[in-house]
């Protein structure tokens, strides 16, 4: 731990939950970069990227191994959604879907691995405070979701042009003559849209992450915390086998229905 003081279950919490963080600005606050977050999201994401890799330089059209046969079960069930939710012309939809879909998973699959099997090592040279989970990262979402957003607006813009978008959201839905009330409307919903799932994600994530220290820190109250801490803790990573994919699955899902609604005219 980063401190020798007498480790308490708090400390031990607020521990694992605070960012290696380097501040850019001292003057402001919004110049801190969460290094844990950015590396561990660089590296899953280029490994995700080696895989894909792996899986189609050894692909062949007779029987497929293990890996290629995981791979194109993924790729076809996130494909047929997208193509399910999607009723544009677009052909960005599946791959941007993918890269969502698996990138999220993986991020949140590291929840899975024990705050102190990550921690302890890298105590071990030096660093003492490295958060494992980039999507309990409210920063990561919010990069996850603006990113989504800029795309909600190059779509529109493809779709309609300047003009029409512009038009659009001064026109719809109550007509011209109510343009403040339709831009501020319009405003809202689309603000309202990476908003709403930065913190979806976010709030699922760090909630479990909490859980998941609190069922951690009952193991140093004695054998009896012990056994209530591994039995409590292999239920919630139970449950969470079905919340990390779920999550990572609704906010594909979101996004793809957000494209194809700017696409849409009103």
């Amino acid at each position: 731990m980063a401190s020798e003081e007498t480790l308490t279950p708090a400390s031990y919490i607020q521990h694992h939950l605070k960012n290696l963080a380097i501040t850019v600005d001292e003057g402001s606050a919004f110049w801190t970069i969460h290094v844990d977050t950015m590396v561990t999201s660089l590296v899953v994401g280029l490994g995700m990227v080696f895989a894909f890799w792996l899986a189609t330089r050894k692909a062949t059209a007779g029987v497929p191994g293990r890996w290629q046969a995981f791979v194109e079960i993924v790729l076809e069930f996130v494909d047929k959604q997208a193509k399910d939710a999607y009723h544009g012309p677009s052909r960005l939809v599946t791959p941007i879907a993918i890269t969502l879909f698996c990138w999220i998973l993986m991020l949140n699959m590291l929840k899975l691995v024990p705050a102190d099997f990550i921690a302890m090592p890298l105590h071990a040279i030096g660093i003492d405070y490295w958060k494992p989970v980039p999507t309990a990262d409210l920063n990561a979402t919010f990069g996850l979701s603006l990113s989504v957003f800029f795309l909600m607006i190059f779509f529109a813009l493809r779709a309609k042009g300047l003009g029409g978008f512009i038009h659009e959201l001064f026109t719809a839905p109550f007509g011209k003559w109510m343009f403040p009330a339709n831009l501020l409307l319009n405003a809202v919903e689309l603000l309202s849209k990476p908003v709403s799932l930065a913190m979806r994600l976010f709030g699922n994530m760090f909630a479990g992450e909490v859980l998941f220290l609190l069922i951690w820190a009952l193991g140093g109250v004695g054998l009896v915390g012990v056994a209530a801490s591994g039995a409590l803790g292999l239920g919630w990573m139970l449950f969470h086998l079905l919340v990390i994919p779920l999550q990572a699955f609704i906010f594909m899902m979101l996004s793809v229905v957000y494209l194809s609604l700017m696409e849409e005219g009103h």
